[in-house]
């Protein structure tokens, strides 16, 4: 595997650290620059908004840039976000730095993802794109504990400090490990986005952008449903944040093994069915925790196993515009994120939190019904995988 390949990875991490870390140390901000929690919350909306919609346009805008230099100067632009965050002096300063943060994150995702499999042979292109999958995963599902840990301890500022120093590094190696790796041959506009006449390639979005509103819906309040259903502490609370992290990780490079071996069609269709039953075993398991620890662990392996299998079948469907599919599949997760985050908390408001898990499971049942009219589906592929149902 080429080693640039875990750099890229780093890379990942560093920029997806910036969406979710707001999560923990939103009351610091609201008591800090003077608004209220729920004007903060839009710090993480617009993020995820902008990120969706931004990514595949800025793709197509900049398709005939060589990688290496369009990686700089977004990482560059990123810098500057990181910046314009840590030194605001008001809540609309610290909003536009979001803005920045969001539309140079975004392509810089996208280009993780593309440039990841061009540097791999046919048979490891799905580890490959899993591999900087672990980045993206462990930057969401980590964030949150990383903003508490650090946030509670030197204030909101400091985790943002953080990122802008790692993103200083990632500049100096970007300069240092990448060489130069041109684009591929662009089609038109037009004719790639006409790939979404294709029903395989539609319901392969809707089921990326299903699943992860399900499971944001329970992840995104994951800690007032554990304060509501059990007796654990703070500390263990933060703990069992930190087992569904590392499960979370295991499970986006564990995603790129499984679509290698068994193919991204059995691959996506085993963990929806297994992703779908555990949440609705989940409300029943607090009382019994091996049992509760195994389903968080299951729950973490499953939330990102799908991802780097999902960015293979669309490869395999159309390789051809591969490039705009992995943008707009990205851009499904991430307006799942800000979906599901939206619904749970209209669930929370209006019913109880105790009904996330129920709501989130519904909506992943969905999704495996998508996938599964998408391969069902008898439309020719452009690439015939070598592995399928």
């Amino acid at each position: 595997m080429d080693k640039r390949i875990y750099f890229l990875m780093i890379i990942a991490f560093i920029i997806g650290l910036v969406e979710l870390i707001i999560s923990g140390i939103l009351d610091l901000i609201a008591e800090d620059l003077h608004v209220s929690i729920g004007q903060a919350g839009l710090l993480i909306t617009v993020f995820a908004v902008i990120f969706a919609v931004a990514a595949p346009i800025l793709l197509v805008m900049t398709a005939k840039i060589e990688r290496k230099r369009l990686t700089l100067v977004c990482l560059y632009i990123f810098l500057i976000g990181c910046i314009v965050t840590v030194f605001s002096p008001t809540f609309s300063i610290l909003f536009i730095g979001r803005i920045i943060l969001a539309l140079s994150g975004a392509l810089l995702i996208i280009l993780c993802l593309v440039m990841a499999p061009s540097l791999v042979g046919e048979q490891f292109k799905g580890r490959a794109i899993g591999i900087v999958s672990v980045g993206v995963s462990a930057s969401l599902v980590l964030g949150v504990p990383l903003g508490l840990i650090i946030g509670d301890r030197f204030g909101w500022r400091a985790p943002f400090v953080l990122i802008t120093i790692l993103t200083a590094l990632s500049i100096i190696g970007v300069h240092v490990l990448m060489g130069s790796i041109q684009p591929k041959p662009q089609i038109p506009l037009r004719q790639q986005l006409a790939t979404l006449k294709n029903t395989k390639i539609t319901l392969g979005l809707t089921t990326t952008f299903l699943y992860m509103t399900g499971h944001t819906i329970m992840y995104a309040y994951f800690k007032p449903y554990l304060e509501s259903t059990s007796d654990f502490n703070a500390t263990w609370i933060s703990v069992i944040y930190f087992i569904f992290g590392f499960s979370a990780v295991v499970g986006g490079g564990l995603g790129g093994v499984m679509a290698d071996l068994w193919g991204s069609r059995k691959t996506m269709v085993i963990a929806l069915v297994v992703f779908s039953a555990i949440f609705f075993i989940f409300p029943y398991s607090t009382d019994f925790f091996p049992v509760f620890l195994t389903i968080i662990i299951i729950w973490g392996i499953l939330s990102w196993a799908i991802s780097p299998a999902m960015q293979s079948y669309l490869i395999e469907i159309a390789p051809e515009s591969s490039e705009i599919q992995q943008s707009l599949n990205n851009s499904a997760l991430h307006l799942g994120v800000a979906v599901g985050s939206v619904i749970g908390a209209g669930i929370v408001d209006t019913l109880s939190v105790e009904v996330n898990p129920f709501a989130g499971g519904i909506f992943i049942i969905l999704s495996f019904i998508t996938v599964v009219i998408s391969i069902s589906n008898k439309k020719k592929t452009s690439y015939k995988p070598k592995s399928a149902i």
